[in-house]
């Protein structure tokens, strides 16, 4: 397992990590997550990811009772804030921000969060009042880095421009072979700035494994086929993408790669990616998902990716479900 500088931080993660959206406290059994979480430390991940709307706050507090058992300056804990947890609770303000952060530190079963993340932008919260918020956070030993999920570069820019607070050192997008918009705009930016990605769904929610074959119902047992993982993965569910992922899979049969390996590895070989956060419901997905921690794509190979994918790429800047452009000031 490789590892890297997160932004301007000295937080060093690996370059995959685990994460628990639609699957650790929901989609899946209290023991498998806790085979995975195991397996992950095993393979030498050190980057755990999660968020309290994932579940209700199940997520976290699953790994609370888990990673208790762990050291704990020998993995990097992530999680979020932003989407409600109840009918009054949500966003970015100050008051949800200390609110949020203690209650998340209570499931998790931890004194700190390594890295706490913005899991949205929110244009109805002064941009001065959220960073201060989270600098004071930092400054109270309760949380080490901050970070944000799907802001734009508008948002990114006005957070670094608010005097005397914490800068950013981590960016979450969506990023996949498939899914290319962080690459216009936000990626150069965040490299200008000394922030990292770290990327969520770089198996296009497992499309990109080659398991779903076009003009047919998704295989039984998969996440396409479960009614609470499979939110958004219907963008890549189409016959247009499934054809072209079967060329993909062609590349990586005559590469000598696995379908997984190469996608990961295809995330990685960018500098300004510093993580690819991969779900697992088996241990031995974890490990599988590990192995292309490392591997170098020959040019070849990533223009026979290309033409492979002609045609279904997104490539133009995409605002993400639930973000919202523009910047709120005092």
């Amino acid at each position: 397992m490789r590892y890297h500088q997160l932004g301007t931080s000295q937080i060093e993660v690996s370059e995959i990590a685990l994460g628990s959206w639609l699957t650790y406290g929901a989609g899946i059994e209290r023991d498998k997550t806790e085979a995975c979480t195991r397996a992950a430390f095993d393979a030498g991940i050190n980057l755990f990811d999660t968020a309290n709307v994932y579940g209700s706050g199940a997520a976290e507090a699953a790994w609370g009772e888990i990673l208790k058992d762990f050291v704990r300056e020998d993995y990097v804990l992530a999680t979020k804030l932003y989407f409600p947890m109840s009918a009054t609770d949500r966003g970015l303000s100050r008051e949800q921000v200390h609110k949020q952060l203690d209650a998340s530190l209570e499931r998790l079963q931890t004194d700190y969060i390594d890295l706490y993340q913005c899991h949205r932008p929110d244009p109805e919260t002064p941009i001065e009042e959220t960073m201060e918020a989270l600098t004071e956070v930092c400054e109270a030993g309760k949380v080490r880095e901050i970070g944000f999920s799907e802001w734009t570069v508008e948002q990114i820019r006005a957070s670094l421009e608010v005097p005397g607070t914490r800068d950013f050192v981590s960016s979450q997008p969506q990023y996949n072979m498939i899914w290319r918009a962080p690459e216009a705009e936000l990626m150069p930016f965040c490299a200008e700035h000394g922030v990292s990605q770290i990327v969520w769904s770089p198996l296009a929610q497992g499309v990109l494994t080659g398991k779903y074959p076009p003009g047919r119902p998704p295989p039984e047992g998969t996440r396409a086929a479960h009614d609470e993982m499979s939110v958004s993965i219907s963008r890549y569910m189409v016959d247009p993408v499934l054809e072209a992922v079967q060329r993909v899979a062609a590349v990586a049969e005559e590469s000598g790669l696995g379908m997984v390996e190469l996608a990961l590895a295809w995330v990685l070989r960018t500098d300004n990616v510093a993580s690819a956060i991969i779900g697992a419901s088996r241990p031995e997905q974890v490990h599988a998902n590990a192995q292309a921690s490392g591997v170098e794509l020959p040019v070849d190979v990533l223009d026979a990716v290309d033409e492979a994918l002609e045609g279904v790429i997104i490539t133009k800047p995409q605002l993400a479900a639930f973000a919202q452009e523009g910047v709120k000031h005092r």
